[in-house]
């Protein structure tokens, strides 16, 4: 075991430790989904580096501010998350499956997934989680909502509905998450020497934008059809919408020449 890995390793667990710990004393986890959090960033923070896990962080915390944003109406309305807002293992899992995968890809450092921009692609993984979290627990609170794959009206909190305040949310989130993500990820890369392949800024802020929102989108409509049928549940439906902005974000590095699959 490399100096360098033991350190990674120490300082990941007391960040996912002390973190893990506050989440669950302030109810934004239970105590499952405290040790899938903690799980998640030991992956995160270890196999992909610490920046990656400060970013995941910040998805959990922008989730916890949303979730708790005029909690007492969700409540009123039976829309609130939990008892108190809080999230399982199962809502960790199913938003951090996949930017675990993309760590765990990223870490041989392949021609066809070079850790110089497997960050793009983490990033819109967080995108997609961040812009579906924010466009429920906010939107939600819109008097007009509509089924996405009709436009027809339906009370708020129906599976794939949305909304002009949520649509609004989930691009404030992609937009947030993709200029934040760039920023931490562009000085870690110039701190590492690593040379970025891709247009930049261009594609480090485009990319996770654009599939942060189009990620949103795919989950209501995953939600309007499978999920209202019973089909997939919400926590598999979060799976697949995340995955899905995985490798769309691939998809288009390919196509902006960021790098050659093999």
């Amino acid at each position: 075991m490399t100096p360098d890995l033991v350190v990674s390793l120490a300082l990941s667990a007391a960040l996912c430790g002390v973190l893990s710990t506050l989440a669950y004393r302030k109810a934004v986890l239970n105590l499952d989904g405290s040790v899938a959090a903690f799980a998640v960033g030991m992956v995160i923070g270890t196999l992909g580096d610490l920046t990656w896990l400060i970013l995941l962080l910040l998805f959990l915390l922008s989730s916890f501010l949303a979730t708790r944003y005029r909690f007492a109406l969700k409540e009123a309305m039976g829309v609130q998350e939990g008892v108190r807002g809080e999230r399982r293992a199962s809502n960790v899992l199913a938003n951090g499956i996949a930017p675990m995968a993309v760590a765990i890809a990223a870490l041989p450092d392949l021609p066809a997934f070079p850790r110089s921009v497997s960050g793009v692609v983490f990033l819109s993984c967080l995108a997609v989680a961040g812009a579906d979290t924010l466009a429920s627990e906010i939107g939600v609170l819109s008097r007009r909502t509509y089924l996405i794959t009709t436009l027809r009206r339906v009370p708020a909190g129906t599976d794939g509905g949305v909304s002009p305040l949520g649509q609004l949310c989930a691009l404030g989130a992609a937009l947030y998450t993709a200029v934040v993500g760039w920023i931490a990820l562009s000085y870690v890369a110039g701190a590492y020497g690593l040379t970025l392949t891709v247009p930049e800024p261009t594609a480090f802020v485009a990319i996770p934008i654009l599939v942060g929102f189009v990620g949103c989108q795919v989950d209501s409509v995953i939600g309007a059809t499978l999920e209202r049928r019973g089909v997939v549940s919400k926590k598999t439906n979060n799976l697949i919408s995340t995955g899905t902005g995985a490798l769309l974000a691939y998809g288009l590095l390919v196509a902006f020449g960021g790098l050659t699959p093999t």
